[in-house]
């Protein structure tokens, strides 16, 4: 999606004081109900639902991975990561919010584990990036994980640690795959409504897949 904004994109990160200022609530209408899996959009979700928000490029593709996924409970679109409050697409796609396209990912985890879930994450997308997803190039598009659980987070390092290897021996270069808690990253915004199940609701839109084709299997 970057050609849309490519004047605008920025290779660096937007200093916190020099970020948007943003707003107090949405500018937009967030739509409550999944388009394809008819459940809530932001919860309530059954109990022992757990949630992860993961960031692997361009949100359209990402999120259409997410939902097909069987334990998936509820996926959404949206930005996090950055500083500005409530930003609107376009703004985060100027490159000056700190935000990067995140899916919202909830799961039922008896039946998607946390290592699974991480495991198709890192094999959709090439985590050695830095600040870009093949032609998709800005801030907005790197790669991230960020956790709800410190049993989460000690899966997301134990899979990073055990793929670098491997993508190292493939020829890759080293991992860059921002790793959080989703308290230290800040709020999930969700995304306007038209960028929720973009790919349901246009079937033939954009949906990149920048695999490097290098399994992530641990034990």
């Amino acid at each position: 999606m970057s050609w849309l904004f490519g004047s605008a994109l920025r290779s660096t990160m937007v200093a916190p004081d020099r970020a948007l200022p943003g707003r107090d609530d949405y500018p937009y209408t967030v739509p409550t109900t999944h388009t394809v899996l008819g459940t809530p959009l932001a919860g309530p979700w059954p109990d022992g639902t757990a949630v992860m928000y993961l960031a692997l490029g361009c949100f359209w593709g990402a999120e259409k991975e997410m939902w097909q996924t069987p334990g998936v409970v509820a996926t959404a679109a949206g930005y996090q990561g950055g500083y500005t409050p409530f930003p609107t697409y376009e703004e985060v796609c100027t490159g000056q919010t700190g935000h990067t396209e995140t899916v919202l990912v909830a799961y039922d985890p008896t039946v998607l584990s946390h290592e699974a879930l991480l495991t198709k994450f890192f094999e959709l997308h090439d985590p050695t990036q830095g600040f870009r997803q093949g032609n998709d190039v800005g801030t907005q598009y790197r790669s991230a994980v960020f956790t709800t659980t410190d049993e989460q987070a000690e899966v997301a390092r134990r899979l990073r640690d055990a793929y670098q290897p491997r993508l190292t021996e493939a020829g890759f270069g080293e991992i860059t795959t921002e790793l959080r808690p989703a308290d230290e990253a800040g709020r999930f915004y969700y995304a306007e409504g038209y960028h929720q199940q973009y790919l349901e609701k246009n079937p033939n839109g954009y949906c990149p897949v920048h695999s490097t084709g290098v399994a992530c299997r641990v034990g």
